[in-house]
């Protein structure tokens, strides 16, 4: 003890530069935007190293159970091939005709988290390979989360498990909307809220993205009703849903790029002005 401070008491002058240094350094990155943004971009740069190393011994150890959940997705890709092969014979649709505005990325989860409240992903792709601030994310089982933050080799995304996360959803049997948000209680189960009393409501049925923004499209996979509760008002459902992904054990994602999203965004801005 008398050491320490002795230690203490020899460099308390640079200690005290050092101490008013990291606060200075603080609230030069708080109080500016462009300053806070390199930081954040920095400090992606470095961790994304770091967990990336640390992923590629673990992934040597999974590569069975890898393997598995791709043959599981190529067989659900096939069946949805012959479907969509079976509609354009039948309606004599060209397919090379038909557009679709997303394109998908595929990437690699470097580091997770899931027992926060304001939980992110950190994956390996970032800005180098087109990767996009409010690009949605998912998985073969369905629905993680949007694209919060990226540097050039590496981006964060919002998980679906953070308190600031809002995603519009529906039931798939009966079109009702709501919101999808996370009660931070259980990594498994996430809330739909502000659903109408009349949608039927029915444990196991299949909760589905709504598609009425520009980040996701229509369809996605989310989970199933897990159970419900009226609200105070009497008049919407607050819903339980259990995840198909299980947000604990996430490897390789897609992210989703809607190539109109910027003209729509555009649109409805001047829109905006003009109201």
């Amino acid at each position: 003890m008398q050491q320490i401070l002795f230690f203490l008491i020899r460099n308390k002058n640079f200690l005290l530069f050092l101490f008013l240094f990291l606060i200075s350094f603080a609230l030069t990155i708080q109080s500016h935007s462009f300053h806070k943004n390199k930081f954040i971009n920095s400090a992606n740069f470095f961790s994304g190293g770091v967990y990336s190393i640390k992923n590629n011994i673990t992934d040597y150890f999974n590569l069975k159970e890898e393997n598995n959940i791709l043959l599981e997705e190529n067989a659900r890709l096939r069946m949805q091939l012959d479907s969509f092969n079976e509609l354009t014979s039948i309606s004599n649709t060209d397919s090379s005709l038909i557009h679709s505005k997303f394109q998908f990325e595929t990437a690699r989860v470097i580091n997770n988290t899931y027992s926060k409240s304001k939980n992110i992903l950190t994956i390996d792709k970032g800005s180098q390979m087109d990767i996009a601030i409010d690009m949605g994310v998912i998985s073969s089982n369905g629905l993680i989360g949007i694209i919060k933050n990226t540097s050039t080799n590496y981006a964060t995304v919002q998980s679906i498990l953070n308190i600031n996360s809002q995603i519009n959803a529906k039931l798939k049997n009966s079109n009702h909307f709501g919101t999808l948000i996370w009660n931070t209680q259980d990594p498994n189960i996430v809330q739909l809220i502000d659903i109408p009393r009349l949608a039927p409501i029915i444990v196991g049925d299949t909760i589905i993205t709504g598609g009425k923004s520009t980040i996701f499209p229509e369809g996605i996979l989310v989970g199933s009703i897990y159970s419900s509760l009226l609200n105070e008002d009497k008049n919407s459902y607050t819903l339980n849903i259990k995840l198909f992904n299980d947000m604990t054990s996430l490897k390789h994602v897609y992210i989703i790029n809607n190539k109109d999203a910027e003209e729509i965004k555009i649109l409805e801005k001047e829109s905006d002005d003009a109201e």
